[in-house]
Order: structure tokens, then sequence, then C-alpha cells
């Protein structure tokens, strides 16, 4: 979901859903590695039934690592993101079922979201070597040392695409991985593994989706399965909210920001390429031993209970006095829905809801007031209720004007205090020393530092001190001249270069400019606006029956680069009926044609590239060399809105259909779509069923006996190319959806306390850790509370008083 900063909103606002995972190790005896036995319990304390591996977040991070060396080829790739699916598979121990989900053909809305990435991803990998090599040069004629350029192929992201070769052998290669799991390790023996690769249609979030709701609706499901689902994006916790199971657990990796990463010149740690000097890298070990290893920590993994969430979601949507009864599965709907306009892979957000000015929470006050003149729920089942989201979007509407002013104001603000720290640092270098015990020591001193007869007055004195000096900084010397009096030189100015804002959105007559400058028509037509606002009326419906429903038009998509704004939604009702029916997906090739850039043709047949390429190539104009980023009020690139044409998919067919009898037999079989593969072991309950299937040669779809596979239901059919012994058979599921709380079930255990939710409460706090509520907590001796005591003054007396005092203000909220 493209709301960057929603996880990060949400574990601060509701921090006991988050829980760090316990894992256990492989241990290794007389040179022989012993694998972790997973048919043991979870050390976890909590057993999960269903495993499912969003795989395009495990291949990208696989294949080409931000924080490690990149695997050197192919082969190194794949067993990467085997140890990587072991690791998650010992974590989490599922007991039923493992669905592996690879990115398919996307709809056209998401087939845009996926151009601009791969358009700039090869934006960014030429402006990359362009700056190596301009850089490389200047520090050579300074005499600089830098170590030999290494040629080598740089491996192209955008291969993780459907269609590709590298796409077809990873299918293969999970293929061999899963049955020899199945074979060797004995906590997979009695799990059913479902494949959903490339060539399936859908991305791999809402295929896994598709498969939880098909189930859920048959009678033969498990109310109380208990669900895990691996993945980072944002959407994964709006996915599982939709699915209002009351078991839902979501694992992802821990984010740390600002992990080192090595000069991409140099090689070294500590500075970026534009900072590179050149200097010779020392020698790491007496004889340089360690010269190839980078150090590297293991990144954790962290559970996101959906359970606790529903809590949090229970106490702040639970409305009194309604004119109609309230249903908490219905509003957790709305809040699903309401989190659309901060961000989405599909529709560009409104310009005045941003996540990280508070627009989740403004939105939720704005609907628990509306709610009460609305007569009813936003939505119902995946379907919008249009004329009352139109009241909504009135009353964010009214407010507009102020959030822009008040963007502004804070944007100026934080420029004032980072500039005033600038100042600071370069007049004065740090705020202030400490003293006594709490002062940095150099290593290998004998002498001791003098103690501190009283910590916290010590503390209070530097703190005075720091303060202090700050008021004498701020009335000291103007911008331009430092504290000698001396004139500043032009490159030390504490300023930044802004991007340009022509829309100015915190002045008066921002709409006008605004439709002027990012839709080149004034605001005064009305059809145009009316136009963009239907578009994105109608992207709304079709995210929500997307996420409820599945996916309801393959062909629709958004088609503008910016958003209108709130005040524009009026008389909105009449303006989405619904979809056009029968639509079907792209094939592979087709979608690497709508996403790539000519600079990754060669994933291509040579005849398609050429329409990427030839001037006389009828659709030329589709794969621009290059192209403008609107910075849009953002500051860096990558936040911005790449100005790319969209694809018109008539005159794509139309070029394409002289070029598709040139495909060979491996590329026409790669252009084709497929379905679910379904593995078991030996000794899973419908190895036999299956094995009969394929002794008697059945070629017409059977239904699976849900009783012989933990309920679950469906349409096989057997597969051309079986890996023996362990057979495996294409699956297919027909039902009907219905997006409602089950009725026999059992609530999850509680996890929060009436106190945990209320503003201001100071009573003594202990959060659940884990997921046992049980769990046994560690006590602390005398000596050991002064110790704490000791190190948390120290820490205080070392830090900002601006970010000190900023802090006391939190703790004391």
């Amino acid at each position: 979901m493209g709301v960057p900063a929603f996880f990060r909103w949400l574990s601060r606002k509701y921090p006991s859903i988050i829980v760090h995972s316990v894992e256990e190790k492989g241990k290794e005896c007389n040179g022989v590695r012993i694998p972790v036995d997973t048919t043991k319990p979870n050390p976890n304390e909590v057993e999960f039934d269903n495993l499912y591996l969003d795989m395009n977040g495990i291949i990208h991070p696989c294949t080409h690592p931000e924080d490690k060396p990149a695997p050197k080829n192919e082969d190194e790739m794949m067993v990467a993101i085997f140890e990587y699916i072991d690791r998650l598979f010992n974590i989490v121990r599922p007991r039923r079922v493992l669905y592996m989900a690879i990115d398919g053909v996307a709809p056209r809305a998401k087939m845009n979201q996926q151009r601009s990435r791969r358009f700039r991803a090869s934006k960014e990998g030429v402006e990359l070597a362009e700056e190596k090599h301009r850089i490389r040069e200047e520090i050579i004629q300074r005499g600089g040392y830098l170590p030999p350029d290494e040629i080598k192929e740089r491996f192209d992201s955008n291969c993780i695409t459907p269609g590709t070769e590298f796409m077809d052998n990873l299918a293969q290669c999970l293929r061999y991985y899963v049955a020899d799991r199945l074979s060797n390790d004995p906590g997979w023996k009695s799990v059913t593994v479902f494949l959903s690769d490339a060539s399936v249609p859908g991305e791999g979030e809402h295929k896994i989706m598709d498969f939880i709701r098909r189930q859920r609706a048959q009678p033969n499901h498990d109310p109380n399965t208990h669900h895990c689902l691996c993945g980072a994006d944002a959407d994964l916790i709006m996915l599982g909210l939709a699915t209002h199971e009351p078991n839902f657990t979501i694992i992802r990796e821990e984010f740390k920001p600002n992990k080192p990463r090595p000069c991409a010149l140099c090689g070294q740690l500590g500075h970026e390429i534009k900072d590179c000097q050149g200097t010779a890298r020392e020698k790491q070990g007496q004889h340089d031993e360690f010269a190839d290893t980078m150090p590297v920590s293991e990144q954790e993994f962290i559970f996101i209970r959906l359970s606790v969430l529903r809590e949090y979601l229970a106490r702040e949507l639970t409305m009194a006095s309604l004119p109609f009864p309230f249903d908490f599965e219905r509003s957790i709907d709305d809040w699903v829905f309401m989190c659309f306009f901060v961000g989405n892979d599909f529709l560009p957000h409104l310009p005045s809801l941003e996540i990280r000015e508070g627009a989740i929470d403004r939105l939720v006050n704005i609907y628990k007031d509306v709610v009460h003149k609305t007569g009813g729920y936003l939505t119902q089942n995946g379907y919008v209720n249009l004329e009352r989201v139109e009241m909504i979007m009135q009353a964010v509407g009214v407010a507009e004007d102020n959030i822009f002013k008040k963007r502004k104001e804070d944007d100026e603000n934080f420029k004032r205090r980072m500039k005033e720290k600038r100042k600071r640092m370069k007049q004065h270098g740090p705020a202030y020393l400490t003293t006594g015990q709490f002062a940095p020591q150099a290593l290998g001193r004998r002498d001791r530092p003098e103690p501190v007869q009283n910590a916290r007055h010590q503390a209070y004195d530097m703190r005075m001190q720091a303060r202090e000096q700050n008021n004498k900084s701020s009335a000291g010397p103007s911008d331009r001249t430092d504290s000698r009096g001396m004139k500043r030189k032009a490159d030390d100015s504490d300023s930044e270069p802004e991007p340009e804002d022509n829309v100015r959105l915190w002045e008066e007559g921002w709409k006008q400019r605004y439709y002027k400058t990012k839709f080149d028509v004034d605001v005064t037509d009305e059809d145009f606006r009316q136009r963009v606002v239907k578009s994105y009326v109608e992207g709304l419906c079709w995210v929500l029956r997307y996420y409820y429903q599945g996916c309801a038009s393959w062909k629709w998509y958004f088609p503008f680069h910016y958003a209108p704004f709130a005040s524009d939604f009026k008389d909105i009702k009449g303006m989405f009926t619904d979809f056009e029916k029968g639509t079907k997906p792209f094939k592979p090739l087709e979608q690497l044609m709508s996403v790539f850039p000519a600079a990754s043709g060669n994933f291509l047949p040579q005849t398609w590239r050429n329409l990427m390429t030839g001037p006389d190539s009828s659709i030329i104009d589709f794969y621009p060399d290059d192209f403008a980023i609107d910075l849009n009020g953002k500051k860096y690139a990558w936040q911005g809105v790449a100005l790319l044409p969209f694809v018109d998919e008539r005159r794509l067919r139309a070029a394409l259909a002289d070029v598709y009898p040139d495909l060979t037999p491996e590329e026409v079989k790669r252009n084709s779509l497929g379905s679910d593969v379904l593995f078991l072991g030996k000794s899973h309950p419908l190895f036999d069923f299956i094995q009969e299937l394929y002794r008697t040669e059945s070629h017409e779809g059977t239904e699976i006996p849900p009783e012989l596979c933990h309920g679950i239901q469906g349409t096989l059919n057997l597969d051309d190319d079986p890996i023996l012994p362990d057979k495996r058979s294409r699956s297919h599921f027909h039902v009907i959806i219905k997006c409602l709380f089950l009725f026999i079930f059992r609530i999850p255990s509680k996890v929060l306390k009436p106190g945990d939710w209320e503003k201001g409460n100071r009573e003594p706090w202990r959060p659940q850790l884990g997921f046992n509520p049980n769990r046994q907590q560690a006590h602390l001796d005398q000596s050991s509370f002064r110790f704490l005591i000791l190190d948390h003054q120290r820490v205080c007396a070392t830090m900002e008083p601006d970010l000190l005092s900023k802090l006391e203000e939190l703790v004391g909220q």
C-alpha cells in the first residue's frame, strides 16, 4: 500500500499490537549442522495453523540486498530464497497450510504503479552509473585511491516481473524445494503446500486473500483457524482486517532505520558516494583476512497481532446514541475504507490528507461526527454508499484551507529549528560536555573519574548550562558572519536548495493554481473537474471491491497523475453504477510491454523489443528515454510523481498482433496463464486419494474431500509434469464470498486493560510482551535498579536539551 508512514503511525498509536518473535537457532556439532526440530511446540507460545508468504517481499531482498553483498549468480539467489523460507517456517511452524504466492499479472490499476517504479529504477540506475564515473574521474585526478572498477553485469531487478525467464526458473526451483522439504523435513510432513507462481494472475497478497475468503465461505471451514501472513506492505494490515478472521497475525522484518551502507565507489562504510574522498582502505585484520567481509546483523522479525488492533479499534470506533444499531464489523470496514484516502497502490492520495499530519485521526473524528447524520455505514461487503461518503468529503473540504496553512507553518518551524541547530553546532560545537563519571574516557586509562555525589543535581546543572549556552548562541552573530565576525563562504550556508513550488497551497487561489499547474486546465472548467472526481470515485469503489471481493475489472485504471480536492466531491451519488463485466487480465509478455522501459527490453523477444526502440514503431511514445518527475511538494525524487504517458490497451494489442507469430514454443509457454499448484507428502491424509487419481489418469476436475485436507475445498486437476513420488495437482476454487464474522468461533483472549486506552493514564502498566498472557516476569534486585537509574541519568545528561525536553513532555503525557 502506498503509505510509507502508515506502519510507523500504527505501531506508535497502538503499541501493544507488536510482539518480537522468538527464533530458535540450529546447532552445529562436530562440523555437522543440526537443524531445528519444527515438530516441537512453537517457542513463541502460540500455534499457527496456516502460513501465507507474499513471496515478492522475499525475492527482492534475497536477490539484491541493501545491507550485505549481493549474490554472485542466480543459483546463490535461489539458495538465499530457500533459506529465508526455512527461517520463516522455523519461526511460525504452520500445522496445516503453507501458501506461497508470487505476484502474477496485475490489474491495470496496479500496472501503472509498476510502470512508474520500473521506469524510475532504470532512470536511477543510469544516473548512478554516470555519477560514479564522474566522481571516480575527479578522485583519480586529485591523486586519490579507489579500488579497480569491476566490470560486472548489474542485476536488473525489473526481471522480477511475470513473464521473464528468471520468474520461470524461480517457479521450477520452488517446486523442487517444496518436494525436498516434504520428503525430508518432519515439520512439513502433514502440511498442505500451495504454490501460486507468477503464471497465476493477481498480486501475491490478493491471491492469498482470495484463498482465505473462499475457504472461510466453505461449510467445513474451521472458524478458529489461526492465520499468519508474512509481508512488509502496509496493505496487508488492511487486508487482514477485511477478512474478519478473529485470529490473524502478520509477521514482518523489524524495520531499523539508518542502517549503514557501503560507499558505491570505495566500498567503505561511513560516507556516501558524493562524499567519497578516495582514501585507502585500512587493513582489516593482521593480514587483511577480513577484507571481503561486511559486518551484517541478522534481521529480526516481529509479529503484528490484528486481534489486538481490533481491540484498539473497538474502543476508538464504538459510538453511542446512533440512530441505527452499532455493528463493530461494519465500522472496521469503514475504517479500512477511510484509510484509502491517505494513499494506496491504485490512487494518488488527496492533497489535504497526509498520514504524518494525523489524517487518519482527522477522518475518524469526522466520521464519528457525521455518521449520526448519514443514517448508516459507508460500506457493506465491499460496496460503497457514495451519498454518505460525500458527507465525509465535504467535512474534510471545509478544513482544507486551514490544513494547507498549518502544513506550511509546521514546515517553516522545522526548517527554523534545523537552521538554528546547524548554526549552534558550527559556532560552538556540542552544546555542552559531560563531566565527572559521566564524561567520555579514553580507552586504557588507569585513573578513574571522580564519582558524582548527587547524579540528579549533576544532570540538572548540565541541562541548565546547555540552555544558557543556547540562549547565547541565539543572540550571537548574524547568519552572514561566523563567531569571529568573518564572512561565511557561499557553500557554508545553512539553507538547502528548495524545490520550486508553483502551486503554493497555503496562499489564496491555491485551487486555481493546482488545476492549472497539474492538469493544465482552468479551475472554471467544471466538466474536467467532474471527470477527475468521477474517475476517483470509480477508483474508490474499485479498490474497496478489490479488497473485499476480488478484482472487479482487470482493465480499469485511474487515468490521471493527480487527485482532486476533497471539496470537489459534490453530487457524486450517481457518478458510478458498475464495472464492465467479463474483463480479462493481460498475458505476462503483454504486461512486460506495458511496464518495462526500453532499457529492460532484453527480457523480451527480439521483435517485441524492437517495438520499444524502433523509429517506425507505432507505440514508441510509450517508452520515453527520459521523463519528468514532479516533486509535488516533496523533497526527494522517489516521493515525486513520474509523469509517464499511460499505455493505451487498444494500440498496444494492435502493435503486438504483428509480432505474436514470432514467439518460440518456450516463450508461448511463459506467456500463458496458470493456476495454483498443490503439494503434499506421503504421510498426508490426502496422498492416497491423489495417488489413485494419477493411477486412473482422471482428466476431469475432482472435488477435494475436505475431511482429508483440514477442511480445504476446491477442484483438483492433474498436473502434466508431477514431481514423483510426491504428486502435485493444480487446484481451482469457485465459491461465493461473504464479508462477515463467522458465528462459531472462540474469541481471542483480551490483551488490553481498561486503562491502556485512556489518555493521561498514570497508573502502573505492564504490557503483554508475547502471545502468552501468563508469561513469567523477570524481577530486578535493588542493586540492579540503582544501576539502571544511573545509566538513565547518564543518557539524559548527554542528550540535546531540546530533545530531552520533548521526551520529558511525551513521558508526561
